[in-house]
Order: structure tokens, then C-alpha cells, then sequence
């Protein structure tokens, strides 16, 4: 846990109605007649930040999501000092550390070491604190020899290494991170985010762009989305996150009448046009539902060891688990899927009908179809939420929910504790005599 974070302290980040437009001319002359004519247009003009507010206090973590173009990036040069609002006001308290777009602030024909030492240099640090943090730098980035190379010949992932290793040893008050450490292998992201961790523990404020959903989740107090350069949403990670992916998978489908139902048609022992699923003594009535409804997930089923489950479980346990789904309206390229989150919103397994590729695609209007997911409960103690959803694949948006209820099923794994952790890998610890 970071250290406690006061509404009634000073924040070390202040934005307030600032709004960025950018300029674009046909021709060169225009900019020439703009500025004799300032009362005509010959500029075509966008609009990357339209009055964002935004509070960060001192040892804060929050995460920015939102879609390409959404303007994340320009609230974030804004805040580091690299872009000037076009309208609107900021203030920042602090040394501020930026790790940017790739390669940002390097010049190219340098070495690795020089562009440290000019980075150090524009921080402030005098050249005895760049030396004393010299030997943490070389040790983080581990570039070795390439150090000394011209910076021009690294390659992404290199970039990142040095890049990161600079900005964490300034001695940061606030540290900016936009979506650098997607590129670089994943021993060294780890390395990156516990070192994040460290800085949040001496009260160091974060903002950190990233699309990687799980990431905001797990390492941040406080998400805000963006969409079309307007701040659309501030609040818990798990919140905000829920409210990007729903905007990323939202249907264009037009809306329809629904078929007429007769359950007479069915031979099943639920009413397929009403909701069942709450009866289940698993249900959790704080799932999240979402979807364009042309097909419901309208019961479902846990059956555990073969027996139906009350949602108390063991560690190995076989879980099978089936949803009843009703379909509105014709859908062809169906995906149906589950996944596995930790209480506090982490994935830890998820698989769908596109990846195993076992069931049919297409369904009619009118039709009822019984779905069965099995699981293999190789997990530690804890609580555990199970989402089940119906989607379309598409080619731009990759799938279009239809129907996804999020936590929608509760487990309880029970457990003599042995272990730490999520997954039961079923270790064993024993000393081996000599010769063995």
C-alpha cells in the first residue's frame, strides 16, 4: 500500500479547464494571411483536450485509459511542461520525471551515458548527484557495454531500459508514464513496476497511461477515462475500466423487435424469458451487465464434482458450469466466453468459443442454446468471480458485446493454508541426502 493520500492536502497536480487546439494549414501562405486576418478562418482546426479538470495528490498511482486520438498523451505533455494549453490553467509541485514517447528527449548520435547525463543535466541534478546515481542507472537498465554506443543503434526495447532507469533515479516528485513499457520484454516490465511500487511507497505521484486494463487495476488508486480529448469518467480503477471496455465493445447494431417467445417450446424447467440467474445461490448481485441484448444469458448452473454447488469450494475441484442463452435475433460469428478475476478485479484465466473453436457460430431468433465451460480449480484460498458473455466477432473492434455479465458467479475456495498466492501449483519442499 502507498502512503495515505489526504483530500485536504495540497495536490501536486492542479488542472483546471484546459483545453489544447491544434492548427492545420493547406498551404504555408495561409499561416502567412492567418496572421493578417486574425478574424478569418484558414485553419482547419482540432480540438485534442476540451476542458479537462484533473486533482492528483501526493503519493498518488492514476491510471488514464481512453482510445487512441482520446488525448492522452497531450494532457500528459501538457502536465510535464512540454505543451502550452491553448486555453486553461495548470499547476505542478515538485521535480517532474517523464517517461514519454519512445526515444523522446535522446538525441540520437549520443551514447547511451551522454543522453543520461544531459537528461540529468535538465532535471537539475549536479553532476556529483548524476554520479552518485550513476551506479543505480547501469544496474537497472543492464545495457552493459551499449552504454557507450550511440543511441541510434538500440533497439525498442533498449530505449525503454535506459529511458526508464533515468527517469526513476531523478529523485521524482511526480512521475509520468505514457504507455513506454508496452515495448520490452516482460522480465523487465516486472522489474519496472515493482520498482513503481517502491516510488508510490515514498509518496511519489504517478500518472500512468496504459492500455493494458489489468495493469491500471492492479497498481492504481484512481482511473479517469478520455474519449474524443473530454474526461468522461473519474473513479475506481475497477469502474473505470469496466466503462472503457464497454465503450471499446459497444454494438452499432440497430435495434429490433424481439421474436415472440412461446417456452412452451422449450423443454427446460426455467422460463427462458425472464432472468433466472439471480435464484442461483452463487449469483452475485453485483455483477455488472452489459450488452445490446440481442441475445440473454437468461440462466445458468454450477455444478461441482458433478453435484450442484453452492459456490463453497475446494482447491482441485472440477467446476462445471452452464449458461442457458436466448436469442432475440439472427447472430452469426458468436463467441461465448468465461474468465476467472481475483476479488479485486485481477483476470487469472479466461478462454472463449473463438479460441477452442467447438461450437457452433450461427444462431436463429427464437433459439435456445446451453453452453458448458469446465474448470479445473487449481487455486488458493480466496474469493473468486466468474463472468460468462456472449459476443460477436468483428473485424474492426475485435467483438461486439451482446450479452456479458461480469462477476456475475461467486466461489469461495477453502483451503488449509500452505501456500501464498493464486494458483495452486501443489509444490512440494523436501532435502535431498547427499547423493540423491
Amino acid at each position: 500500500m502507498g502512503l495515505l493520500m489526504s483530500s485536504n492536502s495540497p495536490p501536486v497536480i492542479k488542472v483546471e479547464r484546459v483545453t489544447k487546439c491544434y492548427k492545420t494549414y493547406r498551404k504555408p501562405i495561409h499561416r502567412l494571411w492567418q496572421s493578417f486576418a486574425p478574424h478569418k478562418k484558414y485553419a482547419q482546426e482540432f480540438w485534442a483536450l476540451k476542458g479537462i479538470d484533473l486533482t492528483v495528490h501526493k503519493g498518488e498511482t492514476v491510471g488514464i485509459v481512453g482510445k487512441n486520438g482520446s488525448g492522452k498523451s497531450t494532457l500528459l505533455q501538457i502536465i510535464a511542461g512540454i505543451l502550452q494549453p491553448t486555453a486553461g490553467q495548470f499547476e505542478t509541485h515538485g521535480r517532474i520525471s517523464a517517461l514519454l514517447e519512445l526515444g523522446a528527449g535522446f538525441n540520437p548520435e549520443f551514447t547511451g551515458m551522454e543522453n543520461a547525463r544531459l537528461n540529468a543535466s535538465i532535471m537539475g541534478l549536479t553532476r556529483e548527484e548524476f554520479h552518485q546515481k550513476l551506479p543505480d542507472i547501469v544496474d537497472f537498465c543492464g545495457l552493459g557495454d551499449f552504454l557507450h554506443r550511440p543511441v541510434k543503434t538500440y533497439s525498442s526495447g533498449m530505449f525503454v531500459r535506459l529511458a526508464f532507469a533515468v527517469a526513476i533515479n531523478m529523485n521524482p516528485d511526480i512521475l509520468i508514464v505514457d504507455e513506454a513499457l508496452a515495448v520490452g520484454d516482460v522480465r523487465f516490465q516486472r522489474k519496472c513496476f515493482r520498482r513503481l511500487d517502491q516510488l508510490k511507497e515514498q509518496g511519489v505521484s504517478i500518472l500512468f497511461v496504459t492500455h493494458s486494463t489489468d495493469s491500471v487495476i492492479k497498481y492504481c488508486d484512481r482511473a479517469i477515462m478520455l474519449d474524443e480529448g473530454e474526461l468522461k469518467m473519474t473513479g475506481s480503477p475497477k469502474d473505470v475500466v469496466q466503462a472503457y471496455l464497454e465503450m471499446m465493445f459497444e454494438s452499432d447494431a440497430e435495434v429490433q423487435e424481439p421474436v415472440v417467445i412461446d417456452p412452451d417450446n422449450y423443454s427446460v424447467d426455467f422460463d427462458p424469458r425472464t432472468d433466472n440467474c439471480p435464484n442461483h445461490p452463487t449469483y452475485n448481485s453485483n455483477e455488472h451487465r452489459w450488452g445490446d441484448g440481442r441475445a440473454k444469458i437468461c440462466h445458468y448452473e454450477v455444478l461441482q464434482n458433478g453435484v450442484p454447488s453452492n459456490g463453497i469450494v475446494k482447491r482441485g475441484d472440477r467446476l462445471l458450469i452452464r449458461m442457458s442463452v436466448l436469442f432475440e435475433q439472427d447472430i452469426n460469428d458468436l463467441i461465448y466466453g468465461i474468465t476467472v478475476k481475483t476479488d479485486d478485479g485481477n483476470a487469472i484465466y479466461g478462454t472463449n468459443s473463438r479460441l477452442v473453436g467447438n461450437v457452433p457460430t450461427v444462431q436463429k431468433a427464437g433459439d435456445l442454446v446451453h453452453i458448458q465451460f469446465e474448470l479445473s480449480l487449481h487455486l488458493l484460498s480466496g474469493n473468486y468471480f466468474i463472468s460468462l458473455g456472449v459476443a460477436q466477432d468483428h473485424m474492426a473492434k475485435d467483438n461486439i458485446a451482446v450479452d456479458r455479465r461480469y462477476d456475475m458467479v461467486h466461489v469461495n475456495v477453502r483451503e488449509t493454508e500452505d501456500a501464498f498466492g493464486i494458483a495452486a501449483l501443489d509444490g512440494k519442499i523436501e532435502l535431498l541426502e547427499d547423493g540423491e
